[in-house]
């Protein structure tokens, strides 16, 4: 893979127990939702779900992280604590990114509402999507995509300077 290609290929991750959004490397979205009759066995549909993700040999997953107030939360905790070992597991390379920064990003504000997320992504690159997971997660991989260098649309100089207070995994050479 040359280092044009790996550049974009990044995948954004909205955990949820119930409706977990991804953006694959290609751009398209998809929700993978869960029903709560199947108990932790949901866990599992995830990470089957961003396994399949993972078969594009992403160089950078991005993770909306949980909110500062709960990082200690049961089961949505449970989720991301699955998918990071899968990513540990296969030696992916990931970067969590707190809710407000990630609206501040796409938007300008940190308190920006679903709609607004939506409305920006509609702007930017007259994207619609099925529900707010893959907005979010969409966003999240253009965070990725932004940070690597290859930013896939314009935004303020502003917006884009939020994603520097993240914590950016080291990257193999080939793809720096």
């Amino acid at each position: 893979m040359d280092a044009a290609s790996a550049r974009g290929n990044v995948i954004g991750l909205d955990l949820s127990i119930t409706a977990t959004g991804i953006a694959y490397p290609d751009g398209s979205t998809a929700t993978v939702k869960t029903r709560s009759a199947d108990g932790d066995r949901r866990l599992l549909d995830i990470v089957v779900a961003v396994n399949l993700a993972l078969g594009s040999e992403p160089t950078l997953v991005v993770i909306e992280d949980l909110p500062t107030h709960a990082h200690a939360a049961g089961i949505t905790g449970m989720v991301h604590g699955a998918v990071r070992a899968a990513l540990l597991d296969a030696g992916i390379p990931y970067v969590l990114v707190p809710p407000a920064t990630l609206k501040a990003y796409a938007t300008g504000r940190g308190n920006a509402d679903k709609t607004a997320m939506a409305l920006a992504a509609f702007k930017r690159a007259q994207v619609e999507f099925g529900d707010d997971n893959q907005c979010d997660a969409w966003w999240l991989r253009h965070a990725g995509l932004d940070h690597l260098g290859v930013p896939p649309v314009a935004l303020p100089e502003a917006q884009r300077n939020r994603l520097s207070v993240l914590r950016w995994p080291d990257l193999p050479a080939r793809v720096a």
